[in-house]
């Protein structure tokens, strides 16, 4: 039986109270992509506008007992295409978010991150775990685990802005950013630690706002007061945390589906950055974290349409 997740009910109620989202459905050809969709849109997060062969969609959809017939279909000859048609379809106005279907995320990412065609912003895109980690007070963020490989310093820089304005959608008050590291003290050994360092310093220069940072950080004494105590740590960040940023995609990986598969959390995945939200999901995830993924892409696209923070506290 799935452990009850209440930050993920409290996120899909504020996303429903929002309004659905108009969502691009890149190539739902498969029945968990396909149901991942309609699951969202019956509980009335998204209206899907389904992007691929319809002849396989309805294909799926008849063999899996799903009714499409309330959602329009765009035909498209294949993955790579869909993925295309999908992006056109924000460049549109018609979708205010993306969703990943049954192709491969690099087939999605790269019609997104295309430069003539794509959707990319000023901003390096990332991605963003919101965890629903049981007995903590609030929702966890997880930075970067699915996009950014081996970041650089400048993409750091990017990255735990993205996360900082999604967790001011999400309310998060105040917004308390840990970063990650093996040890809490800078060593020219470890040039995650020194990124660290100069992440804070920058956030003092105001080159990133809108939130306390500190780091580097171990993972005990970001979210543990405990393991902040005793190591002597003195700052409104260590033990706190709400907000993770780890040193690379593989390190951040492991942590999100560590809390996931040993500490009954539950990941609900999104990529910002770009002009407008897309949700990846895994064939792995419950029904609750596809639904909670949706709803937080439907948060931060209400958000960028009006300029305000949605979720009430």
């Amino acid at each position: 039986m799935e452990r009850p997740h209440p930050h993920y009910d409290r996120l899909i109620a504020a996303a429903r109270h929002a309004g659905p989202a108009t969502v691009a459905v890149a190539h739902p050809c498969d029945r968990n992509a396909l149901e991942g969709a309609l699951d969202a849109a019956r509980m009335g997060l998204i209206k899907p506008i389904l992007v691929g062969p319809v002849a396989r969609i309805r294909e799926v959809a008849d063999a899996a007992g799903l009714d499409i017939s309330d959602w329009p279909i765009v035909d498209t000859e294949h993955s790579h295409a869909s993925a295309a048609r999908a992006v056109e379809l924000v460049h549109e106005g018609q979708a205010t978010a993306l969703m990943k279907g049954s192709l491969h995320t690099d087939e999605l990412m790269g019609a997104v991150v295309a430069t003539a065609t794509g959707l990319r912003t000023a901003r390096r895109l990332s991605h963003c775990f919101v965890m629903d980690v049981p007995d903590r007070p609030e929702p966890l963020i997880i930075t970067d685990a699915a996009v950014n490989i081996v970041p650089t310093l400048a993409d750091k820089v990017d990255i735990v802005q993205n996360a900082i304005d999604l967790a001011h959608v999400l309310r998060f008050n105040p917004v308390k950013v840990a970063i990650l590291a093996a040890v809490e003290t800078v060593s020219s050994k470890m040039p995650s630690t020194i990124d660290a360092a100069a992440l804070c310093k920058m956030a003092d220069r105001g080159q990133i706002t809108g939130a306390l940072l500190d780091g580097p950080l171990a993972m005990d004494n970001a979210i543990n007061p405990e393991a902040a105590a005793i190591k002597h740590l003195v700052s409104p960040v260590a033990g706190q945390a709400n907000v993770l940023l780890a040193p690379d995609l593989e390190a951040g990986n492991m942590l999100a589906k560590s809390l996931t598969f040993m500490a009954g959390a539950s990941a609900a995945g999104i990529v910002l950055g770009a002009r407008v939200p897309i949700i990846l999901t895994s064939r792995a995830d419950s029904v609750q974290a596809r639904l909670a993924s949706c709803a937080v892409a439907v948060l931060v696209a209400h958000s960028k349409l009006s300029g305000a923070r949605i979720l009430g506290s």
